[in-house]
């Protein structure tokens, strides 16, 4: 069931930002006088397929992995006298640019108005607020502790840990230091450890020393390897959803299970108990929960459970038992409600697009200088995970990775790579320096590095893909 969903969520993903990027092409080429022959949503055979008033056709084809506008063209086939003057290659230079580059600009626009969405319809972050400064650490050393929220990082307002990480994600590969502002906050736990009262302070400006920071490490190691813990509520040991066949059904927890103690000693939170379980890969766990009768009443059992070993990306090895704690609802006080009204969604909108924007932008560059690893690029398999969970997790988290993705679409294509827009608009601008087209010769030669360079990428993302199934 989970590849299906994932399937069908790649498919309305690249079916809605493919439709967005040849529109793009498309209204422009109209309004340019450029006949459109067709309009297609994916490769290959048509599924469906149907004709307007002026003769394009429009189809949904049967590999949804792209999409194209085929416009009339001298260059592709004969075009009869009468038609000629609405042929693509008879039109003027700039008119063609505009057609080109219309696609991209349609990528960005449509991240614009999922942003304006998501910040006018409102949604609810986790307040970023640090929880525990390891000793020693760079953010030690610049003097932040526990109890500090994060307002900006390197002038970049943080209003949760996501946009907090995506401004770290800027610095990766860089020496220097990171500018964090933060506001110092009174933390004060109730009787159950489940609320806190907040009172903010003054803000400060923090100075963090990096030097080549993460370089060849992986971006989920942003906060901890500056030494950055976030404030987490105390979320009781309560078994959710136990997997089947895992160690946990095979030593008999049950979902509803209060784990009180592990190996002796005392569990009173779900983090406790999870750092038992990862230090403990296929030894055995003497655990005691608390379990409730028939009649409603708690009574103490006791199990043996051995863990399995799991290793992650990075070769390293721990415990694992195959549950998923209860449901839990974090304190009013740690959550931030962000909403705007439509002018505001829409500066914001247009900001976040921005810092999107550069940060791709950053890293490409960073990429092509060895600073961040080929392995963070990302194909099709991964594309259909991340679409999956983001529309499960809502609409807001859906609006956030469209809007992510048509601005890595729109980057794409405008990389002055032949084969793409880019290519093309490097080979037009070409021709309105020098008042010629390149020969025929040349674009030919481009393309054939063009079609080199896509293969190669797209062979190294799938491959990453690949390896993080395994």
């Amino acid at each position: 069931m989970g590849v299906i969903e994932s399937v069908l969520s790649l498919l309305l993903t690249l079916g809605i930002l493919v439709t967005i990027h040849e529109f793009g092409h498309f209204w422009v080429a109209r309004r340019c006088g450029v006949k459109v022959l067709r309009f297609s949503v994916g490769f290959g055979k048509p599924i469906v397929s149907w004709h307007d008033k002026t003769g394009t056709e429009f189809v949904l084809a049967m590999i949804p992995l792209g999409g194209y506008v085929k416009m009339l063209d001298e260059r592709e086939a004969p075009v009869e006298e009468s038609l000629k003057s609405y042929a693509f290659n008879r039109k003027k230079v700039s008119q063609r640019i505009a057609i080109v580059a219309a696609g991209p600009i349609a990528n960005f626009i449509f991240a614009i108005f999922a942003y304006w969405m998501m910040f006018f319809s409102g949604f609810n972050v986790l307040i970023p607020t640090i929880g525990n400064v390891e000793a020693e650490s760079v953010a030690a050393k610049a003097g932040l502790y526990a109890g500090y929220e994060i307002k900006a990082i390197d002038g970049q307002e943080t209003l949760g840990w996501r946009s907090a990480s995506m401004a770290l994600i800027n610095r990766i590969g860089d020496s220097g230091t990171i500018e964090i502002d933060a506001k110092k906050v009174s933390i004060s736990p109730t009787r159950n450890g489940s609320d806190y009262a907040l009172s903010n302070l003054e803000t400060e400006r923090f100075s963090l020393s990096v030097e080549n920071w993460l370089i060849n490490q992986e971006p989920s190691e942003l906060l901890s390897s500056l030494g950055i813990e976030p404030l987490r509520p105390l979320v009781p040991a309560i078994m959710g959803v136990i997997q089947e066949g895992s160690p946990a059904m095979q030593g008999g927890l049950l979902p509803g299970d209060v784990v009180i103690q592990a190996n002796a000693k005392q569990i009173s939170s779900w983090h406790q108990f999870v750092e038992v379980v990862q230090a403990s890969a296929e030894k055995n766990i003497k655990v005691i929960v608390l379990r409730e009768t028939a009649d409603q009443q708690n009574k103490q059992v006791s199990l043996d459970l051995k863990p399995a070993i799991h290793q992650d990306e990075q070769g390293r090895t721990y415990g694992r038992l195959g549950v998923g704690a209860k449901p839990f609802k974090y304190p009013s006080e740690m959550i931030r409600e962000v909403s705007y009204g439509p002018l505001t969604a829409f500066s914001h909108a247009m900001a976040q697009t921005w810092a999107d924007t550069k940060m791709s932008l950053n890293a490409i560059k960073k990429m092509v200088q060895g600073l961040i690893s080929l392995d963070n690029l990302s194909g099709p398999i991964t594309i259909a995970q991340v679409a999956s969970d983001s529309i499960s997790s809502g609409a807001e988290e859906f609006l956030r990775f469209l809007a992510l993705l048509s601005i890595s679409l729109g980057i794409l294509n405008l990389l002055p790579i032949p084969v793409l827009d880019g290519g093309h608009l490097l080979y037009y601008t070409l021709e309105a320096i020098r008042g010629k087209p390149l020969s025929d010769k040349w674009q030919t030669f481009g393309l054939k590095i063009g079609v080199s360079f896509i293969l190669m990428l797209m062979t190294v993302a799938f491959y990453n893909d690949v390896m993080r199934l395994l």
